[in-house]
């Protein structure tokens, strides 16, 4: 029996500690079938919209520029961390909402597999834009690996 092959894995990251799960599994997921990380972090043009409650960038007063700064070093640690490992990544920055923007690049990029954590979103903005991972895990062309 012959399973599928993942060459390209989109690792999804916001910098929280709830990603780093997910990294970890993708990691050594690449690691083990030698395909390439795409380290993607979404900034959201909404601000409230999917940043990790507790996060600077949860603050309205802060900059665009300082979440391009955060999910720079987000994407930048899963390539450090990928160098040590042997493993070949790309970091990846977009700009839109979450979950249509991880979908995009999959289908623009041929991506075959999509890691990433759960959020840990709440109260009224779970339930009107609901969460990253179920949007992703609902409408995803590819398989996706939801890390807990």
């Amino acid at each position: 029996m012959a399973g599928k092959s993942y060459n390209k894995i989109l690792i999804a990251t916001d910098g929280s500690d709830n990603a780093k799960n997910a990294i970890f599994s993708g990691m050594n997921l690449a690691g083990l079938l030698g395909a390439k990380i795409y380290a993607v972090c979404v900034l959201p043009t909404h601000p409230a919209s999917s940043m990790p409650i507790g996060s600077r960038m949860m603050r309205w007063e802060i900059p665009f520029d300082v979440m391009r700064e955060e999910g720079t070093k987000a994407v930048n640690e899963v390539v450090e961390l990928a160098k040590i490992n042997g493993v070949d990544a790309e970091p990846v920055l977009l700009e839109g909402h979450p979950s249509e923007e991880i979908l995009r690049y999959v289908q623009d990029n041929d991506i075959d597999l999509i890691v990433m954590g759960t959020l840990g979103k709440t109260g009224l903005t779970r339930l009107l834009l609901g969460s990253v991972a179920e949007n992703v895990l609902r409408h995803s062309p590819v398989e996706v690996l939801v890390v807990r």
